[in-house]
């Protein structure tokens, strides 16, 4: 008979940025364990529970026995265990003891075993039936290895106040105190951290009265909440908020990113949502450095209207049901009134200073010592940057104004006090020196792409100061032997480099990868501890497009078609990968491929230079005087394709050729023993190389 189990660790409150983890750790781990041990029927389920006092877990279709299980194992080898009479050895009396006193078995004659080829040797193997065991002693060991695993961020050591494990030093996120372990009505006799089972709970801190008993462990859920005033279930309680904050927002907007609502869930047992109000004079402050300080400290969430301005209105998420919450929302309007006007203090002072008179001070600011002060960075950024300019046809003057200022109100006050503001602080105090709106815009524009998704550049100038930058940073960290290695990435290297392909293929920049790199090298010119990245950075940079490819959709093998020849520019990327789609649809498509497949192979092994020209006069086989001529009339209309970017009609045309490269491999014999005919065929086949692989590398296509 199968029940559902309920476990249950009650505790004091736990650290709320790491509860939604803990939960799911704390019911993985159990379910996995159990499910290992054969407790579990096929189709149970484990439902998670997390509030800031609890972890726990339900688990439908519990066996109370685990399953007898068939075992075979493995005794020792024939050799071993058998002298030349056939007798049993010492060896295997032994074994067959230690065994029987592990299964449990009186004793187990030689004669129970059975002789099975092992490898290469013959072996003697043990075959009988496990036995189920209690759900009690699989529980036991199960609640055990799973709290020892579960991400606490830091253990907190406390002892025991009471029962008979008082005085014991306990190791875990918070004191526990209370263990709720049952199947179906039945409690299981298990231990956790100094606790015996019950089945006994309890409720909100507040809101509810005295202990709960749970009758029954699928009861659990519904008992919380209507006794204990606890909705037990972290996303049904995050869904509540979410819906809640809607509703008391009406006809405004509502911010709400994922992780403060998750570290709000982890705060509250039973969320009420409030509006609370602060004074008018604060909105005169910019909105992003309100919106953080409101989010950042006090956890409450920010309205705007349907523009996006800021509302003087806020939303609390509170632990506590009132009819008269007058007191908590005063009690709020009041703790929120001295941030803002830190931020808006903050605000004022640093306008008082312009950003071009906090340039110098950057060389007070380390950025590596291998590679000097922020203001040296500084410089380099903006000669990148007017390169780059230059070659995008953008104003140079602006650009390297917009990388002199980039990094400038790193030494502002709102900055220091609100580090994720940076490059925000700097556009707004570059519009209030005068600054041109594109150096302005620059200043946050030249963070871009911060993260997978998020917004390119929209400005000429913000744009070159963001290759600029991001160039600086790659070329420099690898350039003193920081690159990144397996998991680690501590200069955000992956980061950077997916940041400049995103910009160089989504935007079609017409920039050169090489051109783009040679630049920031030549940077770094003189320092005796930079050392020329040469194609590692070049081949780290082609891995990241990989990857970027491959999440917007490009199967692999067309991808590496593309790639393979490691582009220069990227601007076309997308219309090359689009025609080798197209191509690799046609029927010829794959005997096309084979075949470049083969002549690459070919080229390869082939010794010192190939000729650069066919020579008609050497063309002695039909087969091979017609792929020839075939070349030579559809050459002119894939160079018009090509110069007019068409390249999926380029690599379409190359189909016509499928049936005279058959014929040409068929009939001719390419390393033919005279010499100048065997070079001849050669570079007819280098010429069709050069043909089938000018868009992609078709022979990536190949099975």
């Amino acid at each position: 008979m199968t029940q559902t189990l309920l476990i249950e660790l009650l505790t004091e409150e736990l650290p709320p940025k790491a509860l939604a983890k803990l939960g799911d750790a704390f019911a993985a781990g159990i379910f996995n364990g159990l499910k290992a041990r054969d407790f579990l029927e096929a189709d149970a389920v484990a439902t998670a529970y997390a509030t800031p006092r609890r972890l726990a877990v339900s688990i439908t279709r519990v066996r109370a026995m685990s399953l007898d299980k068939a075992m075979r194992e493995k005794v020792l080898p024939v050799s071993v265990a058998l002298d030349a009479t056939g007798e049993p050895t010492a060896p295997l009396l032994k074994k067959l003891a230690a065994l029987a006193a592990q299964t449990g078995i009186a004793a187990i004659a030689p004669d129970r075993l059975e002789r099975a080829i092992d490898g290469k040797a013959e072996s003697l193997f043990y075959a009988y039936t496990a036995k189920g065991g209690a759900l009690q002693n699989g529980l036991q060991t199960v609640l055990e290895e799973t709290v020892a695993k579960l991400p606490v961020p830091k253990l907190m050591s406390y002892q025991r106040q009471s029962g008979r494990d008082a005085g014991q030093t306990v190791h875990f996120a918070r004191p526990a105190h209370k263990l709720t372990a049952l199947h179906g009505e039945r409690i299981v006799a298990v231990n956790l951290l100094g606790l015996d089972a019950g089945n006994i709970t309890l409720g909100h801190r507040f809101l509810s009265q005295g202990q709960i008993a749970i009758a029954e462990a699928g009861l659990y859920a519904n008992a919380l909440a209507t006794q204990g005033k606890v909705i037990a279930s972290f996303d049904e309680r995050k869904e509540h908020i979410r819906a809640a904050l809607l509703r008391e927002a009406g006809a405004d907007r509502v911010l709400m990113p994922e992780a403060l609502l998750d570290e709000v869930t982890a705060l509250v047992e039973w969320p009420v949502v409030y509006a609370c109000n602060f004074e008018e004079v604060f909105l005169t402050v910019p909105q992003e450095c309100l919106i953080l300080t409101m989010q950042t400290n006090q956890k409450y969430f920010a309205l705007t209207d349907d523009a996006g301005k800021l509302r003087s209105r806020f939303l609390i998420v509170s632990n506590l049901a009132t009819d008269r919450p007058h007191h908590i929302i005063e009690g709020n309007e009041r703790v929120v009134r001295p941030r803002l006007s830190d931020a808006k203090f903050f605000y004022e002072q640093d306008q008082k200073k312009t950003l071009a008179d906090r340039v110098p001070l950057l060389a007070n600011v380390v950025y590596h010592n291998k590679l000097g002060n922020q203001l040296q960075r500084t410089e380099r950024v903006k000669t990148l940057a007017g390169k780059i300019a230059a070659l995008l046809g953008a104003d140079v003057a602006r650009a390297e104004r917009g990388a002199l200022l980039a990094k400038a109100d790193l030494l502002t006050d709102m900055v220091g006090e609100f580090p994720e503001l940076q490059g925000i602080m700097g556009s707004y105090y570059a519009r209030h020196d005068g600054e041109h709106p594109e150096v302005a815009q620059a200043a946050a524009e030249h963070y871009q792409p911060r993260f997978a998704g998020d917004a390119l550049p929209l400005t000429q100038t913000g744009t070159a100061v963001a290759l600029a930058d991001k160039l600086e940073t790659l070329v420099g960290i690898w350039g003193i032997g920081l690159q990144p290695t397996g998991d680690k990435d501590p200069f955000a290297l992956r980061r950077h480099a997916l940041g400049v392909l995103r910009m160089l293929v989504e935007k079609r920049l017409p920039l050169s990868i090489q051109t783009l790199l040679a630049a920031a090298i030549a940077l770094f010119a003189g320092n005796p501890q930079f050392k020329d990245p040469g194609d590692g950075l070049s081949g780290f940079i082609y891995d990241r497009l990989r990857g970027l490819l491959r999440e917007r959709g490009y199967a692999q093998n067309e991808i590496e078609a593309v790639v393979a020849q490691q582009p220069d520019t990227l601007a076309d990327i997308d219309a090359r990968l689009a025609a080798v789609q197209a191509f690799a649809a046609l029927p010829e498509a794959e005997a096309l491929a084979a075949a470049n497949k083969r002549i690459t192979n070919i080229l390869k092994k082939t010794e010192g230079d190939i000729a650069s020209a066919v020579q008609p006069a050497l063309l002695q086989e039909a087969a091979e005087q017609q792929l020839y001529a075939a070349m030579l009339k559809l050459q002119p209309q894939i160079d018009a394709a090509f110069a007019g970017n068409d390249f999926a009609g380029a690599l379409k045309m190359l189909a016509q050729l499928r049936a005279g490269v058959d014929a040409f491999f068929n009939d001719v014999m390419v390393m033919a023993e005279d010499l100048p005919l065997r070079n001849n065929r050669l570079a007819l086949l280098a010429q069709l190389h050069r043909m089938l692989n000018r868009v992609a590398d078709i022979s990536k296509l190949a099975a």
